[in-house]
């Protein structure tokens, strides 16, 4: 049994009633109850930590190493645009992690068309709304189930 991890940025408390035409109408609770439940069919074990501070974010990533933690699933949120520290987190910890968000960051302001994370993580799925967490998750899966033990 794996634990695995995953961590929402900044605004992601405010699911079901931000912009519900843009993220849905799905809250944050919902997303963690689907993919613990998703983790446990799995036979995995599945935490779930959202915060607006970026230093909460990275000591999260950093306890995740010391935890044996054998993946993560991120959705930077307006992190994916300007933090180099959580890049660097991710980097020095080595965790496998999928990069998730809810809408199609390509489609949005020109802004939002460079992530700092896509390129060194493991995959990215994005514009699914909630369904871009599980989908996140299962490819997780599916890498660690390929990775040389």
């Amino acid at each position: 049994m794996a634990q695995l991890l995953v961590l929402h940025g900044p605004n992601l408390d405010l699911l079901g009633r931000r912009e519900p035409a843009l993220y849905g109408h799905a809250t944050l609770a919902e997303i963690d109850a689907l993919l613990a439940a998703e983790a446990r069919r799995a036979g995995h074990a599945l935490h779930s930590f959202q915060s607006a501070a970026e230093h909460a974010l990275i000591e999260r990533i950093h306890a995740a190493a010391r935890e044996g933690v054998a993946g993560i699933v991120f959705n930077p949120a307006g992190y994916t645009h300007t933090s180099v520290a959580l890049r660097d987190a991710l980097l020095a910890v080595a965790i496998p992690f999928v990069e998730v968000h809810l809408s199609n960051p390509q489609a949005r302001e020109s802004f939002r068309h460079h992530s700092h994370f896509s390129d060194i993580a493991v995959g990215t799925v994005t514009g699914f709304g909630a369904e871009s967490y599980r989908l996140g998750l299962l490819g997780l899966l599916a890498h660690l189930a390929r990775a040389p033990a």
